[in-house]
């Protein structure tokens, strides 16, 4: 039963692109605003700001095709940003808004975040508020890359907790062989959330958590996926409440299973049952604690 669910990069995606907000946001770029005025104050063209660190090297720009200056709040259209160092990230949407009395960041219609290893995330609209320090959004989103693919409905992520949670209808699917000739997918959907804590290594799925690989289905209320921080690969699978395992015609059942990836052997806990599909149509059933 090896689950190997590949997602530990994806948090990086929000918090170098925070980031690099925050350095733009410090710039004064525009004039003070006059009051009442709703026609732009300040017209930008084929823009290109940049950013540097004290020693001089580059650590964002922001491009856009046009920005219209209105009061304290900057749309900006056709937008295209990068965040540089050791983990370069690139950001796209068709528009953007910066409100600089709030701190806050809205990109709308065709967001793309893009990372240096070629993990992306997709939504249609993308909200940041600096101070608060959150990334959010209520529209589907999907992640991709590294042999796996990520998708569900409205996703929260805390720059400052290195935390991030896609709120429902998650669906997961993995190639846990990428350097094989045959692909071996497993597929992992829930109800949601799915929570992901870059601290402590580990993913949970809530809710009606259903993994399938093959011939095998595993159903659990929840899985925790624990990883490797330095082979970022999976090191132990925790599936809880009302837990089944399903191997063709043969069943087992149990409060808790626990996989560890070293020894590749399941733990059954909690009043564990095991249903066995025997020649002649006969089960044999062993109980146990």
């Amino acid at each position: 039963m090896k689950i190997k669910l590949i997602i530990l990069n994806i948090l990086y995606l929000f918090f170098l692109v925070s980031v690099g907000f925050a350095q733009e946001q410090n710039q004064e770029i525009i004039p003070a605003p006059k009051a009442g005025q709703l026609q732009p104050q300040q017209q930008l063209q084929g823009f290109n700001l940049q950013g540097y660190s004290n020693t001089g090297e580059k650590q964002w720009d922001l491009k856009g095709e046009k920005a219209d200056i209105v009061g304290n709040e900057i749309k900006l259209k056709n937008v295209d940003a990068n965040t540089y160092g050791q983990n370069k990230v690139n950001v796209t949407a068709d528009t953007g808004y910066i409100d600089q009395t709030q701190n806050k960041m809205r990109l709308e219609k065709d967001v793309v975040i893009t990372a240096q290893d070629g993990q992306q995330m997709m939504t249609n609209s993308l909200e940041w508020d600096r101070n608060k320090e959150t990334v959010k959004t209520k529209d589907d989103v999907m992640f991709t890359g590294n042999e796996m693919t990520v998708t569900g409905k409205g996703l929260e992520a805390s720059t400052k907790d290195k935390t991030a949670q896609i709120k429902e209808d998650v669906t997961a699917r993995v190639n846990t062989t990428p350097n094989a000739a045959d692909k071996n997918i497993v597929t992992i959907t829930s109800d949601g959330p799915m929570e992901l804590d870059q601290a402590q290594m580990v993913a949970v799925f809530h809710e009606n958590v259903v993994a399938v690989r093959d011939t095998q289905t595993l159903k659990a209320d929840i899985m925790k996926v624990y990883f490797s921080q330095e082979q970022k690969k999976i090191t132990k699978l925790v599936c809880q409440g009302n837990v089944t395992v399903t191997q063709g015609e043969n069943q087992s059942f149990a409060e808790e299973a626990v996989y560890d990836a070293a020894t590749q052997k399941v733990t059954l806990s909690g009043r564990p049952k095991l249903i066995f599909k025997t020649e002649g149509n006969n089960g044999f059933t062993p109980f146990g604690n």
